[in-house]
């Protein structure tokens, strides 16, 4: 199931951070991607594997097929599977976890030094991050402000949010973990 945003929701989560920097004084943002990465190399390169492999058995089981008949198998078998784990759902599929993870973290921390480091509007940032794609979540904030609450209060925010996400809700989980930033900040 690929998740998206409509631009209702886009309007509610902007108006949810205006409000919670308007409370707190500190940089506030919301960064919600459908993926952090296309992920283009992955579907070649299990059709790449697939296509030697079936190239493989073939030779082994029918040894007297002609060359130019294993090639061409392998040839559509490639080509096949390349365009159906082409498919966005496939294609996140059969990425590795811990690639997914990395490429989310990546991301995150890109959007982190763009959007709240190198703002300098206010002392003091917080980013609220989601990738939809890889399922993920996190909250960064500069060292001030870290030091000030704390990586396990970040945390239940997060575990809040994924919670709602999981139970559909989306949107307002993103909504809400803005309203718990904002508390946590202005208190």
């Amino acid at each position: 199931m690929v998740l998206r945003l409509s631009a209702e929701d886009h309007s509610r989560i902007r108006d949810a951070v205006a409000a919670a920097e308007a409370r707190t004084h500190v940089h506030l943002a919301a960064w919600v991607v459908p993926a952090s990465d296309r992920y283009l190399l992955y579907p070649l390169l299990w059709g790449a594997v697939a296509a030697l492999g079936a190239g493989g058995i073939v030779a082994g089981a029918w040894p007297q097929l002609p060359l130019r008949e294993g090639f061409a198998l392998e040839g559509i078998v490639f080509v096949a599977l390349s365009l159906l784990l082409d498919w966005w759902p496939l294609r996140l599929r059969i990425v590795p976890r811990h690639i997914r993870r990395h490429h989310a973290q990546t991301l995150a921390r890109r959007e982190f030094a763009a959007r709240i480091l190198a703002s300098g509007e206010r002392k003091g940032g917080v980013l609220f991050f989601v990738s939809l794609g890889e399922r993920y979540a996190e909250i960064l904030a500069d060292r001030d402000v870290h030091a000030r609450v704390g990586a396990a209060v970040w945390n239940k925010i997060v575990a809040d949010y994924i919670a709602a996400a999981r139970g559909g809700r989306l949107t307002d989980g993103i909504i809400s973990a803005i309203e718990a930033c904002s508390s946590v900040l202005s208190g």
